[in-house]
């Protein structure tokens, strides 16, 4: 009864029962309906899923192994072998999926190892300023101007490049910048906040502010940043395999496979596409998902029906 009369009050008055407004989504559920509604961006995470599960997955049930090499040299594709095999006679599929392990995994690392750097370096110059600032952001730029393939390339030379660690490490040194810029920019803009102020009021030190408060706030950026690191470091591992001085035997990325059939294209090009189709389609889809996700996190974009 009492709600009844609520209801007729309100309507009589022109406002609307508390009950019958809707309740408000958080900040997370809007980020999530909005990237669930971008067609593209869920194709795509659909597609980069599906290359994932097949590479993780179907080494176990493939009947060849990646290091068989007792197969015809140049087999042409057959059921028994639907994509030929090389000159040393290993089967052409099992090589794409061993390559597209490894390419992921230093992707991935790569991405990581960008990520903390960049920001953690962004959101100290950003928040500090002054000499600190200056003297980070002249380092950023020392690194934006020096050529990323050439060097990666020499320092993976030095310190013995060959193994997909050492490749992910080198990448990563020449990933980091233009993170740090950009969070380097937020970091100033949220340094001004009242929530700042209150921090800083209530006795925090820096590295609270910077981890607690800051970061948090800038998760957005951080992770469409993290998630295009990952396209970039396909392509530049692929590129440092591509010239012999990235990933080098007994591991295998998508760039050393390219590489080793690459005399083959004119003659044998399914020993050149298959892998070469596999690292486009993974480069297309994480910079797909990243534009679904740099939307998703835009304020300025069109909002949801409730």
């Amino acid at each position: 009864m009492n709600s009844l009369l609520a209801s007729e009050t309100a309507a009589t008055e022109g406002t609307l029962p508390p009950d019958a407004l809707p309740e408000p989504r958080s900040q997370g559920k809007l980020v999530l309906r909005k990237f669930l509604h971008h067609k593209l961006a869920m194709a795509s995470t659909a597609v980069l899923i599906l290359i994932v599960l097949i590479s993780v997955l179907m080494p176990i049930f493939w009947k060849h192994g990646y290091q068989d090499s007792s197969f015809p040299s140049f087999a042409k594709p057959s059921g028994e072998f639907p994509l030929g095999t090389t000159q040393v006679g290993k089967d052409m599929v099992s090589q794409v999926l061993r390559g597209t392990q490894y390419s992921l995994l230093i992707a991935l690392t790569v991405s990581i190892l960008a990520t903390v750097i960049g920001v953690v370096f962004g959101a100290v110059a950003g928040y500090l300023r002054g000499f600190t600032d200056s003297a980070i952001s002249r380092v950023t730029d020392l690194f934006l101007i020096i050529p990323q393939i050439a060097a990666a390339a020499i320092l993976a030379k030095v310190f013995g490049g060959g193994t997909w660690y050492i490749v992910a490490l080198v990448l990563s040194a020449f990933a980091w910048m233009p993170i740090a810029r950009i969070t380097r920019a937020e970091a100033m803009s949220l340094s001004q906040r009242e929530f700042v102020d209150a921090a800083r009021a209530s006795g925090a030190g820096v590295v609270r502010i910077i981890f607690k408060h800051l970061v948090p706030n800038m998760v957005g950026s951080i992770t469409v940043n993290a998630t295009l690191a990952v396209a970039q470091a396909v392509l530049a591992e692929a590129a440092l395999s591509f010239i012999g001085l990235g990933v080098q035997l007994p591991d295998t990325s998508l760039g050393r496979v390219i590489l080793e059939n690459y005399a083959q294209l004119q003659t044998r090009p399914a020993l050149f596409f298959g892998p070469f189709i596999v690292l486009v389609l993974i480069s297309l889809t994480i910079n797909f998902i990243g534009d679904g996700l740099r939307d998703a996190f835009d304020p300025r974009q069109r909002r949801m029906k409730a």
